[in-house]
């Protein structure tokens, strides 16, 4: 997309906007000097540097607006996933989806400041760093173009409607997200330049390719470990991006490379739980790294905290985190969940469980502590602090297991059934559960079904539900309020308002 024509600001807002974008230029946790951090393209011409700059970009997926918390206890709050207990308040309006209460601006602002360090770091690429062999050159660019796309897909299917559907085409609220590709230097800053809303045909479009080509450049890199870039994370990506486009081929192709890379694997049975008690999920396609304490988001934020009260399952008794959102009872159901206790005293929470259907992921949930106004509620038990530390664990974007859910999505809809079913009977295999024979729409509602169990508590409901335009209902559980109608337009997220103010050519979203 073309940048708009430079606008000459007033002084007192053209001093905001240097102070603004200083700040975003200068946020970055880079490990060099802090007065140095890249201003120039001076900045990046070294390799050590080059690599501190990627890193930054990765670590600022930790944040608690990002995948640290938000990207999945906020997007399974507003769906039916979750039910927000209110033991520390957090989650509630959320859950409640009250008006604004969505991703905040710290999700906007975070994903925008690493999309242009993200330009910054292709434009030195470009230009050359000096002492870097091709071989880092094309690992840096393949890297590079992965975070963008993921950043650029992230901020696109909160802000915008997804393109297999979209409420009442041309209303303001249809285009896509604003889509810097230039870099822009502290020099550049005096005429800022004014992004309005791409179309989500651009947006996509622009996805598609940066990972198109991380896919080609990243074919030898030895960089090791799911917490990087690598073309198999990238295939991963391509094929939930070709889902949300309705690129039908284009995700069964990219499932099925994802498959059969060598980034991840299938687990199924007892070693698909183990896979969540260890440090890395055998799993992990990519995830997000918390390697020290110190990137720990706590006892407050974080998901362990968020999504439990119990610091180790070997003691349930040992307090942690709020358990701010728990198993909606569709979730209860879909599991056999219910409290039962296995011993004496009853006053011990060891001696309490839950009743489980033949489903092995049923297996990730159990009871958790009754203190601190906890009332021993059933919990997941997906993040429990497994790096040695509490608090502190990996966070995986892209699993293994989702590639034959795709495929078999991808398949249902290019009108070839029969293999859609073999592909969901394979994954259902994997969980525990008989194979099934369904008719053409049922198919359909089977795979999404095994999307909600799937990936309750990582994230992914909130999206399935929007982009098949389907309404958000927890009446059953919260009240006869509690139903959003895909047209209602608390379905989208609200831009900052600061950015609106200070961009003329960014709509607002309808109804904020």
């Amino acid at each position: 997309m073309k940048k708009i024509g430079e606008i000459l600001l007033n002084v007192a807002t053209k001093a905001l906007l240097l102070w603004a974008v200083a700040m975003v230029l200068f946020s970055c946790d880079l490990e060099v000097d802090p007065r140095q951090t890249i201003r120039t393209s001076e900045a990046l011409d070294n390799p050590q540097r080059m690599e501190q700059a990627l890193n930054s970009v990765y670590g600022r997926l930790r944040s608690t607006d990002h995948y640290g918390r938000d990207m999945f206890a906020k997007s399974d709050a507003l769906s039916d996933v979750g039910y927000a207990t209110g033991n520390s308040g957090r989650l509630v309006p959320e859950n409640d989806n009250v008006p604004n209460a969505h991703f905040s601006s710290g999700f906007w602002q975070n994903s925008y400041a690493a999309i242009s360090e993200l330009n910054l770091i292709l434009d030195q690429i470009e230009k050359g760093v000096t002492g870097a062999s091709e071989t880092e050159l094309s690992r840096w660019e393949g890297e590079a173009k992965f975070l963008r796309a993921l950043y650029f897909f992230d901020l696109v299917k909160v802000y915008s409607y997804i393109p297999t559907a979209i409420y009442q085409e041309g209303v303001v609220d249809q285009g896509g997200i604003p889509m810097p590709l230039n870099p822009i230097y502290i020099a550049d800053v005096a005429y800022f330049n004014q992004y309005p809303r791409a179309t989500l045909s651009q947006n996509y479009s622009q996805i598609i390719s940066d990972l198109n080509e991380a896919v080609s450049l990243l074919q030898n890199s030895s960089r090791q470990g799911a917490q990087f870039a690598s073309a198999g994370a990238a295939l991963g990506l391509l094929s939930r991006v070709a889902l949300y486009n309705g690129n039908w081929q284009t995700a069964l192709n990219a499932s099925n490379l994802a498959l059969s890379s060598s980034n991840g694997e299938l687990l199924s049975g007892e070693a698909y739980i183990n896979g969540w008690r260890a440090t890395v999920n055998p799993e992990s396609m990519f995830e997000v790294r918390i390697q020290s304490p110190e990137e720990s988001l706590g006892q407050d934020v974080s998901l362990q905290a968020s999504f439990t009260t119990i610091l180790d399952l070997e003691d349930k008794n040992a307090r942690g985190g709020w358990g701010d959102l728990i198993p909606s009872p569709i979730v209860l159901d879909l599991f056999g969940l219910e409290p039962v206790q296995i011993g004496n005293p009853a006053t011990d929470n060891n001696n309490w469980d839950v009743t489980r259907n033949q489903d092995v992921r049923a297996m990730l949930y159990t009871t958790g502590n009754n203190q601190r106004f906890a009332r021993r509620q059933i919990e997941c038990m997906k993040f429990i602090g497994k790096n040695g530390f509490r608090y502190g664990d990996n966070i995986p974007v892209i699993r293994k297991s989702e590639m034959l859910l795709n495929k078999a999505e991808a398949l249902y809809h290019l009108g070839r059934e029969i293999e859609a079913l073999v592909e969901l009977n394979t994954f259902k295999a994997l969980r525990g559960n008989n194979p099934v024979s369904l008719d053409r729409q049922t198919i359909l509602e089977e795979i999404l079904l095994e999307r909600f169990k799937e990936f309750a508590f990582e994230g992914q409901r909130f999206f399935d539900l929007k982009r098949y335009g389907r309404d958000i209902d927890k009446r059953s559980y919260l009240g006869p309020n509690d139903f959003v109608a895909f047209e209602d337009f608390r379905i989208l997220a609200p831009i900052p308002r600061r950015e609106v103010e200070l961009n003329g050519n960014l709509n607002q979203n309808r109804g904020y």
